[in-house]
C-alpha cells in the first residue's frame, strides 16, 4: 500500500509542515473533532481538523518526490498519483471549499493540475458532514519530481472567528 507523503494531514501537530499562503481573518486553526456546530469523522482515528476564518485562508506542501526514495526511473514511468481530502462545514455557517493540486517537474514548471471548482456548502440545502474529493493523475508524461497540494477556503457569513471551511485526513500517494 502506498504511503501518504503529506506530513500532518490532519492537524495532529498544528501547523508543522503547511506553508500558509494565505492566513487572513482569523487565521488558520486546528480544533478536536467534532467542533462545535459540527460533526464527527466517518472512520476511527480522526481526532482534528484544519479550519479556515472569515477571509480567505490556503495552506500549501511541496513533495520532492525524490526525498521521499523514490527515483527518476519509477517517476519517468508516470506512475499513478492519488490525492484526497475531506472538507466540512459548520451547521450554521456556510463556508467555500478550494483544492488545487499540480504535478511539477524539476524546475518546478507545470506539468499537469487537478483544480476542481470551488464547493459552497450551504446548512440550509446541505447537511455539511464530511464529504470527500479525490483525484487520481495518470498518462502525465516524465519529468514528475515535485506535487504542490494546496487547499482551503472560508465562512460565507464573514463572521468573526473560526466559522469556515474544515479539512482534514489530506493524502499524497505515488502507486510504483
Amino acid at each position: 500500500m502506498a504511503r501518504n507523503l503529506l506530513k500532518n494531514p490532519s492537524g495532529e501537530e498544528q501547523l508543522e509542515f503547511w506553508e500558509l499562503t494565505e492566513n487572513g481573518g482569523s487565521q488558520w486553526k486546528v480544533e478536536d473533532m467534532p467542533g462545535d456546530c459540527g460533526h464527527d469523522f466517518c472512520s476511527d482515528g480522526v481526532t482534528k481538523y484544519f479550519v479556515t476564518s472569515f477571509e480567505l485562508c490556503m495552506k500549501r506542501q511541496v513533495i520532492d518526490i525524490l526525498a521521499e526514495d523514490y527515483s527518476p526511473e519509477q517517476l519517468d514511468a508516470q506512475p499513478a498519483v492519488t490525492v484526497e481530502d475531506w472538507y466540512c462545514g459548520r451547521t450554521d455557517c456556510g463556508c467555500t471549499y478550494l483544492m488545487t493540486v499540480c504535478l511539477l517537474d524539476e524546475n518546478h514548471e507545470l506539468i499537469q493540475d487537478f483544480k476542481p471548482e470551488p464547493v459552497t456548502l450551504d446548512p440550509d440545502s446541505d447537511d455539511c458532514s464530511w464529504k470527500q474529493v479525490s483525484h487520481t493523475f495518470s498518462d502525465y508524461g516524465p519529468g514528475l519530481r515535485y506535487i504542490s497540494f494546496e487547499h482551503g477556503g472560508q465562512d460565507a457569513k464573514f463572521w468573526d472567528g473560526w466559522f469556515g471551511v474544515r479539512v482534514t485526513r489530506s493524502s499524497v500517494t505515488v502507486e510504483v
